[in-house]
């Protein structure tokens, strides 16, 4: 599991013309997303930073009927693709990035696996 002093993070579900908004807003793509994670510190690493006078990381955001339809596309249930998505959000908020490079595309690609495995098979999600 990922390790890090107690942190707060916001989560807001949307609908699809809510997350284009924030998608062209801030990122300049005028679609829709799955998710959106807005940290409180970009572009550093988030993971050994929190501290009692900073507590809050940032936000991820989750649209709702992306999520649903990708569920659907990809042959899941919808809560195990919702959780998926957190996660992916969370780890961007600690610092992730997939776009920077391929090898940090695959470290967090194998994180989230270790993380949704972790929390879907103990039950803390799903079943």
């Amino acid at each position: 599991m990922q390790r890090c002093a107690p942190v707060e993070v916001s989560l807001l579900f949307v609908n699809d013309r809510a997350i284009r908004r924030l998608n062209r807003d801030y990122r300049q793509k005028d679609r829709p997303t799955n998710v959106l994670a807005f940290a409180l510190r970009d572009g550093e690493d988030q993971r050994h930073h929190a501290t009692p006078e900073r507590k809050h990381l940032g936000d991820v955001v989750i649209s709702l009927e992306t999520t649903t339809r990708e569920a659907v596309a990809y042959s899941r249930r919808t809560d195990e693709h919702l959780l998926t998505l957190l996660i992916h959000g969370l780890l961007h908020l600690l610092g992730y990035d997939h776009e920077r490079a391929d090898a940090e595309r695959r470290r967090m690609e194998r994180r989230e696996r270790r993380l949704f495995q972790a929390l879907w098979t103990t039950g803390a999600a799903g079943s």
